[in-house]
């Protein structure tokens, strides 16, 4: 036979190949879900003053983009405290930053106080978490453009 490739014997010839199309497909929908996914966890993360207080940043040209982190401290402007969202005092803080530790976790904080409230207040948080052992602690600001 001419052309031929059956040289007599009348078997079915398995699957040689292995369509992926389908399975790409499922990846891309998956990766699409966990990437959109992620960026919601990170921003509710990230913004962690809670959307009742009303908080005025201060204003900086060396502001950048803050990362989430496991002590999240908001102050207000009438100097309430509020730790990972919920209202607190500095002695629950004191407690968190303690299971922290006793948990071996990495302590950083971020610490977000309204622009209006007084200086020593704000110095007094970031004392109380540096005496804890916090090593690093960032406060949180609102990008200005350079005039």
């Amino acid at each position: 036979m001419a052309g031929g490739t059956n040289f007599g014997d009348d078997q079915d010839e398995g699957i040689t190949g292995i369509n992926i199309v389908p399975l790409v497909d499922v990846v891309l929908v998956l990766l699409i879900i966990f990437m959109v996914t992620t960026h919601f966890v990170q921003e509710d993360l990230r913004n962690r003053i809670p959307p009742n207080v009303k908080i005025e940043l201060p204003k900086a040209a060396s502001a950048t983009e803050t990362h989430p982190t496991l002590i999240s401290v908001v102050m207000d402007r009438r100097g309430r405290l509020f730790l990972n969202g919920t209202e607190s005092s500095p002695q629950a803080l004191r407690d968190h930053v303690s299971e922290l530790k006793a948990k071996g976790k990495k302590l950083e904080a971020i610490v977000t106080a309204d622009r209006r409230l007084s200086h020593g207040q704000v110095i007094a948080v970031i004392d109380i978490l540096r005496v804890m052992g916090v090593p690093d602690v960032a406060v949180n600001t609102r990008r200005q453009e350079i005039e």
